[in-house]
This record gives structure tokens, C-alpha cells and sequence, in this order.
């Protein structure tokens, strides 16, 4: 039956609209006016309307002083994400909430649109929305196939679905398998997803590689670096050219020799690429310190098949049981390789110090040198502990006078770097220990010793050095740059700080100072908390990278700093040399070089991101392996960090684990202010030792999920 639709009755269903439409207009600006009345800011205040219209469309939204950027797209598993604008560091990323990334998932080039607000203590917040995706950032992604079992639908049996879950707690899909090819349920595999530009994806899949059963190492090992698109091993092409490259005969022509001076390398005692050697001479209350890099830049020549190899990889990879390598072997373990007792190629850095410790000076020069002792880490600290056995002795006899002048000048580098505030960091390192058939046989934390900090102090200076030389001279460089932290990390740091019982009195988050923050290590390490508080300020600085243009290293408190003295696995440093030969040795126009180190930069900085993720990835595979062995077992840790979902413990040989709140025995909250978690009669805090049980190690995530024992 049609209702009499008569123009009284329209006229009256319109005006009862509009009231309801003012009533509505007349609410929103009491609450303005309320909220206004309270210190909150309303600039870019958004407002959204939903229009209550029986249609599926999705609900329209109106925003105040939007912006446009170009950026990459950051997801999580929950559903929100983060938009990091191109090419401006400084600019803090942009909130995506759930359902507003347009599909988009990590590493995509998006085209987003947002507004900023302020809080009522201040805080300038961003929120957006993702209105394109530009570019795909990734078309495969790897997980583990997860079968829905077929079930009876009345008269019928539904069809059983397959779908993909991702390993990457960033990727917020579970695509359907169109075909399995063969795989079954519980295998990991790496799968294509169906997707286009613009605006959204498919939620379908095609599985391209199979691995395996997601719970052994060997198929989550192969999927780890499928992930990440790194070259394994080298074409034949590039081995020939690295033969005959390495078959040249070394020749002194316009080349430095020192024959008086005591030179010998230190590294850890598997290393078989030796990059530096060392050599010292006291000069006065000063020294002139010696630092000899292999000349890799004389092997690869610029447009060549090895260069390309080099662009290619970017940096050598360390796993847990084996090294692939920037270059072949052949030069990297030998030609190149500073072995004792050869005569060998290099670009050495004589640098003149001050009894402070003041860099007065510096000489590049290519020279030949031959090493008198290939040192080993260990035995040099047991040399300067004084607790090397006769035979040591004998081994480092011609050395022994030149470490102890190096010792020296280590204190006195030491002693700089604490009094500049550059950031000593605890951020404990894993060693892993492989039976013969290569299964952890034990974890134990890496031990730095006195020898592994000379040398590293050295470098620094050498790279300070050349870097300030480089930039004094205009003479482009691959400079390695670390910028402030961004004001809202230091904020929650100095809240974290706060909650751990560290003064943050008269610390500034918009200006803070590396002195500053390791001012806060200090009074951490006094306390025992040096290790949680250093992985919390370690995630809050900005990011280390390479670029052609100069900008201070905040971690380090230096002003000029780059790479120069590990160019067999490093491109930013192989850059750096050639650069040196080019302009400053051969006096080739500098200006010709500067968009090749702008290109080294971002090769540089984009390779070593891919290692690092690979590395971690399959430390982490190596640990939880180790760790299925040891479930049901109680251990002691330390708590290493705690959040709203709960608590997470660092044992002590490196591995973490989740202590879920949900999990725990009682009724527990999590109270943000104080950053504890507390119930049932009990407090936990950063830094308390618990005792814990191991329940869970998932090989396929690399993570371990543990209980907690009262």
C-alpha cells in the first residue's frame, strides 16, 4: 500500500529536518566551546558526520587545513599504521587509524592527506588518511598457509578455504590461495599478492615458492632471505673479472713504504677480511696515529662488472653461520685482505694528535704495506691484561711496545668521546655456538674487551678525520649522518626515564644534547638499568644513514664524520676511497664526483637497512631453535621493557620473551604514568629480575612467549 505522500506532509517532514539539523549544528559548537574552554586547540579539528541513509557508501568526512604528502606506507597487524613523508627526515610520520589506509600495506608509496591537533598538555599530533597507492612496495609476501577445514551447511558441505598468513606482524591481510600447487597446510611459502595501484587490492593470492613445514629452521632459514632479494652468489662473470684483477703483481710505482714502522692488524679471530691495519709513534706529548685501509678502489674500477656487483650487494652480510661476502673471496680474503706478511696495497691515514687527544692533522697517502702480525682480539687483551702465557708473548714480541702506546692513547680517546657526551649505548650482542651439524648448541652474550675498543676509537678518529679533511677541502664525500631525535621520541624517553627513577630535571626535549642523554646512561648504569634504558633510548634517536651532504652525528657528538675504513664490505667506504684517489691524489675535477656520491649514499643506505633486517631475522630463527629445546624450563631474566599488552624479559644469554598480562597469575593492570605493571600484592618495574618459565618458542615469527613463576 503506496502512503499519500500530500504537500502538507512534505512541507512538514522538512521543517522537522532542518530543526533536527540546527539542534545538531547547535551541539557541535557547545562541545567546541566546552572543550575550547579547557585548553584543547582545535586547529585542523576534524569533524566526522555519519549519514544514517540506509546506503552502503562509505560515510562522508569533512577536515579542516588538510595537507598532501608523498610518502611510504608503515603497517602493523592490528590495523593502523604510519605514513613516513619522502625526503623530509625532520617531519614526524603521520597516524593512520584502522580502516583509512585505503588497503595499503607496508612498504608502499601512498599519497596521503592529514591534519594536525594539539593536546591539552601541548602535544602536536598527526592523522591522516591514505587516499592512493603510487607505488607497490612489495608484490610477494611470505607466511604460512592456513587451511579452513570444510563444514556442513545444512545439506551441503562448504568448500574448504586456504589462506595466507603473513610472517610480518606489519601486515595487517590474510589473502585467499587461489591454488596450493602442491603445498598443505602449515607450509611456508612465499605467495604473490593480487593487487594494483589506486585503490585497494584483491584479497586473493598465488603461492610462487614453497619452503616447507614453517616449524623447521631449514624452510624458515630459505624464507628469510627470499624476504630479502640479496644476492647469494656471484655470477661467473664477476668471479673471472675478480680472478684476473686479483693476478696482478703488486708494483711500488708512486706509492708510500714505511719499513721502519710497526704495522699489525686486530680483528676477532674467525675475520678472514682484514681491512685496517695500525701503526703509532709518539710525537712529543702527542702521537701520530697510523691507519692503514686496504686500497680496494685499485681493484674495483669504476663501470665495471665488479662495480656493478658492489652497487648491487652494498654491504657483506654476517649470519649466524656463514658470511656472504661484497666481493668474491678471492679479493676479499686475500688480494685485498691486509694478511700479514704480504706486501699489500693500501690508502693510509697518518693522523697527528694532541696529548688531549685534538686531531691537529692528518695525511692521506697510497701506500704498500706489509702487516708484522695478524692480531686476534682475545690474545691482545690477555697481552695488555698481563696474563698472556709464553707463547703470546712471543707472537706479539716485535708489537707489544706499539700496543702500549696505542693503550694509552686509547685512555686518552676515551676520555674525549665521555667528555663531548657521545652515547655509550649497553645493547648486549648474542654469540651463537654451532654443533657440527649446524643446530645451536649454546647462546652466550658477546664480551667486548679493551682491544675491540682501541680499535674501534681509532676509527673513529680516522673517519672524524678524513670526513673534516674532505669537507674542509670541498671535496664531495659519502658522509655518514645521524640527526637530533625528534622532539616526541625524546618526550615519551624522558616519561621513561622519569618512570625508572632517573632525574630528567632541566632536560629540554626540543633541544636535548648528546651529553645530556649520557648523562642519563650514567646515572642508569649506577642504578643497574643500563641495558633497558639503552634499547628504549637506542629506538627513540633517529636513524643513522649516508648522504653526500654533511650534517652532525648525534649519537656520536661529531660534526664531520664518514665511512673510510672497511671498504671490502662496505660501498660507502669503497666510495670514499675512490673519491680520495680521484680528486684529491689524481686532482680530477671535484664537481664530477658529486652525484656519484649522492648515488653511493643512497645505495649505501638502502643496503644496509635490507642487511641489518636479515641479519636480525635470522638471529632471531637461530635463537628460538635453541630455545624449543629448553620449554618447560625455568630461568631467570630481567625485565626488559614493559607495555600495555604486558611485559617482556631479557634471559641472560640475549634472548627476550613476552610475558603476555593476559597470562599472568592474578589480576594485573598496566599503569601508563609509572610505566609497572602491578596486581595481586606485586609491582613490576624495568630492571627487576624475574623468574620465568619458558612456554612457547615459534621458529616460524622468531618469537618466545614465556610465563611468569612466583
Amino acid at each position: 500500500m503506496k502512503r499519500n505522500v500530500t504537500k502538507k506532509n512534505q512541507e512538514k517532514f522538512v521543517k522537522v529536518n532542518t530543526h533536527k539539523r540546527r539542534a545538531r549544528e547547535k551541539s557541535k559548537q557547545e562541545i567546541i566551546r566546552a572543550l575550547e574552554s579547557i585548553n584543547v586547540s582545535f586547529d585542523g579539528f576534524a569533524y566526522r558526520e555519519k549519514r544514517d541513509t540506509g546506503s552502503k557508501k562509505p560515510r562522508k568526512t569533512a577536515r579542516i587545513d588538510e595537507k598532501r604528502i608523498l610518502g611510504t606506507y608503515c603497517g602493523s597487524r592490528s590495523g593502523f599504521g604510519f605514513v613516513a613523508p619522502e625526503g623530509d627526515r625532520s617531519m614526524r610520520d603521520v597516524f593512520i587509524p584502522e580502516g583509512a589506509s585505503l588497503g595499503a600495506i607496508d612498504g608502499d608509496f601512498v599519497e596521503c592527506v592529514y591534519h594536525s591537533f594539539k593536546l591539552g598538555r601541548g602535544e602536536e599530533k598527526t592523522e591522516g588518511r591514505v587516499t592512493k597507492i603510487l607505488q607497490i612496495g612489495r608484490e610477494t609476501v611470505i607466511g604460512t598457509l592456513s587451511v579452513e577445514r570444510s563444514q556442513m551447511r545444512g545439506r551441503h558441505r562448504a568448500p574448504q578455504v586456504c589462506y595466507l598468513i603473513p610472517d610480518d606482524d606489519k601486515i595487517n591481510l590474510r589473502p585467499i590461495v587461489r591454488d596450493m600447487v602442491g603445498a598443505s597446510d602449515g607450509d611456508k611459502v612465499e605467495a604473490l599478492v593480487l593487487r594494483g595501484t589506486g585503490t585497494g587490492f584483491s584479497p586473493f593470492c598465488e603461492i610462487k615458492q614453497v619452503f616447507g613445514s614453517a616449524d623447521g629452521k631449514e624452510a624458515n632459514y630459505m624464507a628469510v632471505l627470499a624476504q630479502s632479494k640479496m644476492p647469494l652468489e656471484f655470477s661467473e662473470e664477476e668471479l673471472i673479472e675478480a680472478e684476473r684483477v686479483a693476478s696482478e703483481k703488486i708494483s711500488d710505482t708512486d706509492r708510500a713504504r714505511y719499513p721502519g714502522a710497526v704495522i699489525f692488524t686486530m680483528d676477532g679471530e674467525g675475520a678472514k677480511d682484514l681491512d685496517d691495519a695500525v701503526s703509532i709513534r709518539k710525537l712529543g706529548d702527542g702521537y701520530r696515529l697510523g691507519v692503514h685501509i686496504a686500497d680496494v678502489s685499485h681493484y674495483v674500477r669504476e663501470k665495471t662488472t665488479l662495480d656493478r656487483c658492489v652497487n648491487k650487494r652494498g654491504t657483506s652480510v654476517y649470519f649466524t653461520d656463514k658470511v656472504v661476502p661484497m666481493l668474491p673471496p678471492v679479493l676479499s680474503n686475500m688480494a685485498c685482505s691486509l694478511n700479514s706478511g704480504e706486501e699489500k696495497y693500501a690508502i693510509s691515514a697518518l693522523i697527528d694528535l694532541s696529548a688531549d687527544g685534538e686531531i691537529l692533522g692528518i695525511k692521506l697517502e697510497k701506500s704498500i704495506i706489509i702487516s708484522r702480525v695478524r692480531g686476534v682480539y682475545s690474545e691482545i687483551n690477555k697481552i695488555l691484561a698481563g696474563t698472556a702465557d709464553k707463547e703470546l708473548k712471543e707472537k706479539y714480541h716485535a708489537v707489544i711496545p706499539s700496543l702500549q702506546k696505542m693503550h694509552a692513547l686509547y685512555e686518552v680517546l676515551k676520555k674525549k668521546a665521555e667528555k663531548r657526551g657521545a652515547l655509550e649505548l649497553e645493547v648486549a650482542e648474542a654469540e651463537i655456538v654451532l654443533g657440527e651439524g649446524g643446530e645451536p648448541t649454546n647462546i652466550i652474550k658477546r664480551e667486548r674487551g679493551v682491544a675491540e675498543k682501541m680499535i674501534e676509537q681509532f676509527m673513529l678518529t680516522a673517519n672524524e678525520a678524513v670526513a673534516t679533511l674532505l669537507f674542509d677541502r670541498k671535496i664531495p664525500c659519502v658522509y655518514r649522518v645521524h640527526e637530533s631525535p625528534p622532539e616526541d621520541k625524546m618526550r615519551e624517553l624522558l616519561r621513561y626515564s622519569h618512570s625508572l627513577g632517573l632525574d630528567i630535571r632541566g632536560l629540554d626535549p626540543e633541544k636535548i644534547k648528546p651529553r645530556e642523554l649520557a648523562g642519563l646512561l650514567g646515572e642508569a648504569s649506577q642504578k643497574g638499568i643500563l641495558s633497558p634504558l639503552s634499547y628504549t633510548m637506542l629506538r627513540s634517536l633517529s636513524k643513522a644513514h649516508y648522504s653526500e651532504v654533511n650534517s652532525a652525528h648525534f649519537g656520536l657528538a661529531i660534526e664531520k664524520y664518514c665511512h673510510f675504513t672497511s671498504p671490502i664490505r662496505r660501498l660507502s667506504d669503497l666510495a670514499t676511497h675512490r673519491i680520495i684517489t680521484r680528486c684529491l691524489f689524481e686532482g680530477k675535477n671535484a664537481q664530477q664526483y658529486r652525484s656519484y656520491a649522492s648515488r653511493a649514499a643512497a645505495i649505501a643506505s638502502d643496503t644496509e637497512d635490507r642487511a641489518v633486517a636479515t641479519e636480525r631475522r635470522i638471529e632471531n630463527l637461530y635463537k628460538t631453535v635453541y630455545m624449543q629445546g629448553k620449554l618447560g624450563e625455568e630461568m631467570c631474566g630481567t625485565v626488559s621493557s614493559i607495555t600495555r599488552f604486558g611485559m617482556f624479559v631479557e634471559l641472560d644469554n640475549t634472548c627476550e620473551g613476552l610475558i603476555p598480562i593476559s597470562c599472568m597469575p592474578g589480576v594485573f593492570t598496566y599503569d601508563e604514568p609509572s610505566n609497572r605493571i602491578y596486581g595481586s600484592g606485586l609491582i613490576f618495574r624495568v630492571g627487576d629480575k624475574v623468574n620465568i618459565r619458558v612456554e612457547e618458542a615459534d621458529i616460524s615469527r622468531g618469537k618466545l612467549r614465556f610465563s611468569l613463576v612466583l
